[in-house]
Parts: structure tokens; sequence; C-alpha cells
């Protein structure tokens, strides 16, 4: 097992005594110790955090208000929040709290010690074809509880795909996720380039019907074929143009590696389908394929099938520069967030009124007002006690209701305009915060 003990002692932690928090109170920075920092992505920092009451470990996600002021990132923010809050599957990286201070948006998520995909093709791992069809089988449930949801995640890739300790696939990172619903169809060009499904690109260029949840389907089959040979099927980087992609789909075969079953080619060639008429994109599309004739899809959402890869449990499966980085090169490290608020607070208490940047702090107190703050803790005790008082009461009534990047060209997933519904007024007050009203 991964000894938490050195790494609580190196960071100065002490759980000898458990701190007792007001249930009623709202959950914050300072109900966690920062134990080491394993990532960054387009939208934030990860690192690794234990609750001081319950010493349960989690990783938490961190983003600088003003940094996704200044890049127009925080209607994305705000909508993977919304998505995550909603959400909860045995295959998903699940959200349990979210919180906010002066400096950040903090969101505090289940904690996967295997690594990501990407992170281990990068250690030249060779996932043999029992690990990889349990992963497309995993991220099939996935899918299909995603797909009842409403939801396309739109940026399934390996770098998206985490592992736990016992080698078993979940998916993360929603921040370019969008519901679509009554038919509805999203337009927007949103994705990491090598990943996305053909019809994002041709809803682009041409207009049209726009797309749906088969796009998620295409990606899943890119990122199969990834893991499986080392490499994807189509020659794609982020520097290729729109009209580039476009052609080649049309004129380029996929090579599969004669050595496969013909069965798995089969699956790949309906995943990997052009026309996403034709593609395979649910979960009844999947049971059909012969090549997954002999799953128990029980069992394997129970997670009682063994993984064909288990991660060494004696290391952490990130790059270690992380931590480096955090600890020397940040220049507002979390470690002395507590120090630094406090200082600045001191500080905006002897300033004059006048802000040098009344634009910013506008849109900063926008940012603040408009958070939105989760516990899926609580939610799950409402939930309990609900449903305990109506079996007390012989009712049959419920509970309250309530709910980063290894590839040189595979970017972080970006978006362009959506046309959906505006979702506050408030935040479409400030430019920086939303560029254009309704863009999600």
């Amino acid at each position: 097992m991964f000894h938490w003990g050195k790494w609580k002692k190196r960071m100065g932690a002490n759980s000898s005594k458990r701190p007792v928090y007001d249930e009623k109170e709202d959950v914050t920075f300072d109900h966690f110790q920062i134990l080491r920092a394993i990532g960054k992505g387009s939208f934030g920092k990860v690192c690794i955090v234990q609750k001081r009451d319950t010493e349960k470990m989690y990783a938490m996600k961190y983003m600088n208000k003003q940094q996704c002021i200044e890049r127009d990132e925080v209607r994305n923010v705000f909508r993977e929040l919304e998505i995550l809050q909603e959400i909860e599957h045995v295959f998903l990286v699940n959200l349990w709290y979210s919180f906010q201070d002066e400096e950040d948006m903090f969101m505090v998520v289940d904690l996967l010690l295997g690594g990501d995909l990407r992170y281990h093709l990068q250690q030249n791992v060779h996932f043999n074809e029992d690990a990889v069809k349990l992963y497309l089988c995993e991220m099939t449930l996935a899918l299909d509880y995603l797909q009842n949801q409403h939801i396309i995640h739109r940026d399934i890739k390996p770098d998206n795909i985490l592992l736990d300790e016992q080698g078993h696939a979940h998916l993360t990172d929603f921040n370019i996720a969008t519901i679509i619903k009554d038919g509805e169809r999203a337009t927007a060009l949103a994705g990491t380039k090598p990943y996305m499904a053909p019809e994002i690109f041709q809803s682009f260029v041409s207009g049209g019907t726009g797309y749906a949840f088969e796009v998620d389907w295409w990606s899943l089959g890119v990122t199969v074929f990834e893991v499986l040979r080392g490499w994807r099927p189509y020659e794609i980087h982020a520097s290729n143009s729109v009209e580039s992609l476009m052609q080649l789909f049309s004129t380029v075969s996929v090579q599969y590696n004669t050595a496969w079953p013909k069965d798995l080619v089969h699956l790949m060639r309906k995943l990997l389908t052009v026309n996403p008429e034709h593609r395979f994109s649910s979960l009844s599309h999947m049971q059909t394929a012969p090549y997954l004739s002999d799953i128990n899809w029980d069992a394997v959402y129970e997670k009682k099938i063994d993984a064909g890869f288990v991660p060494n449990k004696g290391r952490l499966h990130c790059d270690p520069t992380f931590e480096l980085e955090e600890m020397i090169l940040e220049s507002r490290p979390l470690h002395k967030k507590k120090k630094r608020l406090a200082k600045n607070r001191s500080r905006e208490a002897s300033k004059d009124s006048q802000s040098e940047n009344d634009y910013l702090q506008e849109c900063l107190e926008v940012v603040q007002s408009e958070f939105m703050i989760f516990n899926r803790e609580k939610l799950k005790k409402r939930q309990e006690e609900g449903a305990e008082g109506g079996e007390s009461e012989g009712a049959a009534e419920g509970g309250d209701d309530g709910d980063g990047d290894g590839s040189g060209e595979a970017e972080g997933g970006t978006e362009d305009e959506d046309p959906e519904p505006e979702s506050s007024s408030k935040l479409s007050m400030c430019g920086s915060v939303c560029s254009s009203p309704g863009s999600c």
C-alpha cells in the first residue's frame, strides 16, 4: 500500500487529535490538510488532501479566480460544478465538496492513486488486451450513465481516464462537457483535436444539425486504439486545420493491427465509423458486439472482474515536478495560503475604498456571489436520515433531494461558442467572466 504516513509527516500533518466541526457550517479550505501537488491542467492545479475530521483522502482541484476571469474560463468552471453536483457513478471521478475563498475556487473529488492512462503510456507500459477490454467496458458503463443524464463529455482521452489502486478506470474532467435535452444538438468546436469526432468539425465548417452523444463513443474508440497500439488511428495534431481534417476523414482508412482478433477489429470499426448514424453509441449497441459477448456487465459494474494491469501501490503515478513547482516556483503556493490571505485582508482594510481595478473587482464579486457550494457528505446524511424516517413511519418516501495533458499535440480540451441558455444574468454583466453571453 502507499505509505501515507510518510507524506503526512513530511508535510507537517498531525492526526493525533481529530478536530470536530459544526455540521451546520460550510466546508472550507481549513478543513483539509494539504499533502502534496500531483498535477495541473488548463483549468487549475490538483493536490492530495486529507479531511482533518474524518482523515479521508481526496484530490483537490483549485483554480485562481483572477486567472479564470482573465482567460474567460469562469463559465466553464461553473458549468463543470453544475454537472458534477448532479451526477455520481462508480466509474466517474465524483465531486464531494466545492467551496471558495478570496483567491481560489476549489473542487474536492475522489482520489485515484493509479495515475491516468497517458502517464502509463509515457512510462512505456504495454497494456494487454484483457486490461484494455475491461477499460472499454467500464467506460461504456460511464458513457451510458452520462447519456441517461443528457451529458456529452466531449473530452474522452487517455489523460482523462484515471485508474484506482485496483486498476479500474474512472472518467474525469468535465470542464467542456455540455447538457443536451429533448432532441437538442451541440454545435461548439469543443474537445482535443486528435480525439474529436468528424461531425464536430463538419458542424463547424458547414453548420448543419450539430452533434450529440455519438461524439463520445468516437473518442472512446480513438482512446482504446491508442492504448492498445501505442499510437492513434489518425495522425492528427493541434495545428491541423479543420478543413484538412475533413479531407483526412474522407480519404484515409484506419489500419488495424493484423494480430488483433477479428471481433475486436469489428468493434473498433463500429466505434470509428465516420457517419455517426452508423456508429456504435450506446450500451445496447456494445452488448451486441461479439467481442463483448462473454462480458458479465453486472460484474463489471460491481468491480468484480480483476484488472489486467494493476498500478504499483508503492509509488505515486504522476510527474514529480508538480510538487517541486508548487513548493519552489509557484508565486502563491497553497501551503502558505492562510498567512497570505491574512496579510491581504490587512492591506484591504487600510486601502482607500476606490480600487485600482474596479472592473476586475466587480468580476471577482460576481464570481463570489454566483459560486455553487456543495457538500456530498452532508447530502448523503440527509438522504439516509430521510430514508430512516420514512421507514419508521411506514411511509415509502425518500430523503431530501440534492445533490492534465501528457502528449505534446493533444492539448487540453478547448471550446468555441455554443448557443446554450443563459444560466446567470449576473455572469453576463461581466465581459471577462463570459466574453459572449450564452457561450457554453
